[in-house]
This record gives structure tokens, C-alpha cells and sequence, in this order.
């Protein structure tokens, strides 16, 4: 009788008041002890912080041959970090190692401007790896729009695409054509200039003569002047796909 009555009484313990089942607390430690012991803990990864570049100019290997973009540094009219990605520099280095003479100089001529550029003090150079979100192969184009994009900077080209391209993914990119051609002098009808004839035109009887920017400048009945300066009145302008062409008369 005393062990049924112990057996009854352990019974018992298992509901409340109200009847409802319960297990003791201990019996409860030892199955969560046995359930955490079969169920893998996953680790939460440190999330990689994101490196902050202040005022990122990504630079195209259009505009690193083209060379202009590296007196506008100089003389501090574009600041920021300027950024080369690798695929940039992989493709100034075959350039350079292009069998073309003329590739191949234009390619060198990047890399020693860029060599320049690192050492000017006060100028932030850095040269960036570039992250593929997959193994797809992607034009140096589309890393320079993605990484742009990623860090909120800005394109410097002298590819008329590359900067549609980039306008239409919401990246500002500069084009160093089109800057040159906002920079020309603003040279008007009635205009007078002094100008030294250079060659002749395509009509046997014009000169032709240059202004600093690099306008062309056609004097009627100057064929006879090259090499002479001369003062002239612009008579007309003409726009074309290549630029302003100014035609004048001799005073």
C-alpha cells in the first residue's frame, strides 16, 4: 500500500488544479539540454563594412589616353579620389603592348600620365579591384556604370556611348569632348581677331589659321599669307559634328 500510494502521489504531480498536464521543471531542463545538443546553432557572419570613398571620379581608359583630364586635376578644377579600376589598367597595359605603333604610344603615354598623377602631392590616387556580382564576363563599360553607381561617384570619358550609357543608369559622367567644346572661345560675326595663316584651305584661295582652343579659322584671299599673322573679322560661323569652324575676311 505505501508504494501505490507514492506511485498515485507522483501521478498526481503531473496536472495542476485545473487537470491540465504539465512535466516537472527538471524533466523540462532535460529536454531542451537534449534539443539544443541536435539542432546546429547557426553563426551569424560579421557583416563587411563598406569602404567609404570621399568624392570618387572613376577614370575610363578613353580619358586617361586622351590626357586632357590630367591638367584639369593639375590646375584643381576637379578634385575627389580619383579611382582607376584593374580592368582599366589592363587594358592601358595592351595598349601598350599593342603590335601598333601608334596604340602602343598612346597606351604608354596613360600609364606614365597616371604614374604622374600618384605622385602629385595632395592628389588621391587609388587603384580598385573589381567586384563581379557572378562569373559572367562584363565590359569594363558596365564595371565602371556598377562601381560608379555603388559608391556614388562620378565617370570621366571621352566615349560619347559610355556617357549615354551611364546617364541613362543614373551616373553623372563628364566627357571631355564635350567640356573642350563649352571651353571654346565664343567668337561672333563682326568679331575681330589676330591670326597667323598656317596653311591653305580647300579652296586655293583661302588661308587657314587656328585659335588657341584649337578652332579652325578660314581667311578668304589668305593663301598667299601663310605664315604671316594677320588681323581678320569673323564673317560667319558654321557648326559641325567635329566643331565650330569660323570663316573671315582680312582688314
Amino acid at each position: 500500500m505505501p508504494e501505490k500510494k507514492k506511485e498515485a502521489q507522483q501521478h498526481e504531480i503531473l496536472r495542476d488544479a485545473a487537470g491540465t498536464l504539465f512535466l516537472p521543471a527538471k524533466v523540462v531542463a532535460q529536454i531542451a539540454e537534449e534539443v539544443a545538443r541536435r539542432i546546429p546553432v547557426r553563426q551569424r557572419k560579421p557583416k563587411k563594412k563598406s569602404t567609404k570613398i570621399d568624392n570618387p571620379v572613376f577614370l575610363d581608359t578613353s580619358a586617361i589616353i586622351d590626357g586632357r583630364i590630367f591638367d584639369v586635376i593639375n590646375i584643381h578644377v576637379m578634385t575627389g579620389t580619383f579611382v582607376v579600376l584593374e580592368s582599366v589598367l589592363g587594358e592601358l597595359k595592351r595598349i601598350a603592348d599593342s603590335q601598333d605603333a601608334v596604340k602602343r604610344e598612346r597606351g604608354k603615354k596613360g600609364l606614365t600620365l597616371l604614374d604622374r598623377l600618384r605622385k602629385i602631392r595632395g592628389v588621391k590616387v587609388m587603384v580598385m579591384q573589381d567586384k563581379n556580382g557572378d562569373n559572367e564576363p562584363i565590359e569594363v563599360d558596365e564595371k565602371l556604370i556598377r562601381h560608379a553607381k555603388a559608391y556614388k561617384g562620378r565617370i570621366v570619358t571621352c566615349d560619347y556611348n559610355l556617357e549615354k550609357k551611364a546617364s541613362i543608369s543614373g551616373v553623372f559622367a563628364v566627357n571631355m569632348n564635350t567640356l573642350a567644346t563649352y571651353l571654346k572661345i565664343r567668337a561672333v560675326p563682326g568679331e575681330a581677331l589676330h591670326i597667323k595663316v598656317l596653311h591653305k584651305g580647300k579652296d586655293a584661295t583661302q588661308g587657314v589659321g587656328y585659335l588657341d582652343d584649337g578652332t579652325m579659322l578660314v581667311v578668304e584671299n589668305a593663301a598667299d599669307e601663310i605664315g604671316r599673322f594677320l588681323d581678320v573679322i569673323v564673317s560667319r560661323v558654321i557648326q559641325t559634328t567635329a566643331g565650330r569652324i569660323l570663316f573671315a575676311k582680312k582688314i
